[in-house]
């Protein structure tokens, strides 16, 4: 297997350089030219983002049963909340409290209730997806024009402004790129004890997985698509796992803390082997994507762009890990919409421990 000095030294270089409180400029710089604001905003927004990260679990907990959903938005955590009882509570663990009329709890249960029907096939592939929209206050149905909505529950907001039709991100086979599996190319995720995880559409049952320099990675030791949309390779090969998502020479290779959940409206970018470093935001939460494939549920839409063989790559917030990339709609150069799967979640499924700097 051939080294990437120039990858390692970068690893060196952000260890010794970036403190974990700040971002780098390049970082800031990506930011900007993707937010359409200055570097000196952009690391404004940072720096609330940080702090908006830290306090939403207790936020949450302060809202008890009248929880209705968080966001980010004007520079700080927004909870909702349908007891007004609750507001100063919320306020005093530092964010900003709104009134709701429908808690968090009851949207997604009518949210799950559309995904009881589209397990039973009785979604049509005409609709794109549904998720929680904690903004509204909503459960939203993004749908092409003509779809049948007609087994759908009478209360969710019908979306079909600019809705196309999503698709995983995976690709052809071409040189250079982080690692193959059979005739597909795809993006590694985030390193893991042992390994790391990345998309399940990846694995199209050719379990051997190869590095950019077609040398034996690895294999993948479970995956799950559709349904979910994840899997995890444990290397091999003399291959070793760092806690870092590659900025591809755009930005410093950042270095991976931990896996704070970020909120709607949260910055995020994500890291990927065709178009690399790309940045957006988190516009919902376990949104339910109805690929081709079939429905995969629980997942994150960003307004990140997103093209073939970036698949499996990482989205990030700060030094945040978010999860690995899926698919979406779009590209990078007219934009669109890309869905993540929750790394945590993978984390979980799998009992796998996230490498961290």
């Amino acid at each position: 297997m051939l080294l990437r000095i120039v990858s390692v030294s970068a690893i060196v270089l952000s260890t010794i350089t970036i403190p974990a409180a700040a971002a780098s400029p390049e970082v800031v710089d990506a930011m900007s030219r993707d937010f359409g604001i200055s570097p000196a905003q952009a690391l404004t927004r940072i720096r609330q983002e940080k702090v908006a990260l830290k306090i939403a679990p207790d936020a949450q907990a302060a809202a008890g049963e009248s929880y209705a959903g968080s966001w980010f938005d004007g520079g700080k955590l927004v909870v909702g909340v349908t007891d007004p009882a609750k507001i100063d509570v919320v306020r005093a663990k530092g964010a900003e409290p709104v009134l709701r009329t429908k808690t968090f709890a009851s949207l997604t249960a009518v949210k799950e209730g559309i995904d009881r029907l589209s397990k039973a096939g009785s979604v049509s592939k005409d609709v794109a997806g549904w998720r929680v929209d904690v903004q509204r206050g909503a459960v939203v149905v993004d749908a092409l024009p003509g779809a049948d909505l007609s087994l759908l529950p009478k209360d969710v907001v019908v979306n079909t402004d600019g809705v196309q039709k999503p698709q995983t991100f995976a690709a052809g086979t071409v040189g250079g790129d982080p690692f193959y599996t059979g005739n597909v190319r795809c993006s590694i995720g985030f390193s893991v004890h042992g390994g790391y995880v990345t998309a399940g559409h990846c694995n199209v049952g050719a379990w051997h997985v190869y590095g950019w320099d077609r040398s034996w990675q690895g294999e993948f030791v479970g995956s799950s698509f559709p349904t979910n949309d994840y899997g995890w390779v444990r290397t091999g090969g003399g291959w070793w796992n760092v806690p870092v998502v590659l900025g591809w020479g755009q930005v410093s290779d950042a270095l991976v803390r931990g896996s704070w959940e970020a909120p709607p409206g949260t910055s995020v970018c994500r890291s990927g082997s065709t178009t690399h470093w790309h940045c957006g935001v988190i516009q919902g939460r376990n949104e339910t994507v109805n690929y081709q494939q079939g429905p995969v549920y629980e997942m994150v839409g960003t307004s990140v762009c997103a093209e073939g063989g970036d698949s499996g790559g990482s989205f990030i917030t700060g030094d945040q890990a978010q999860g690995v990339t899926s698919g979406g709609y779009g590209n990078c150069s007219s934009g669109g919409r890309t869905w993540f799967q929750p790394v945590n979640e993978i984390l979980r499924v799998y009992g796998l421990r996230l490498l961290t700097a």
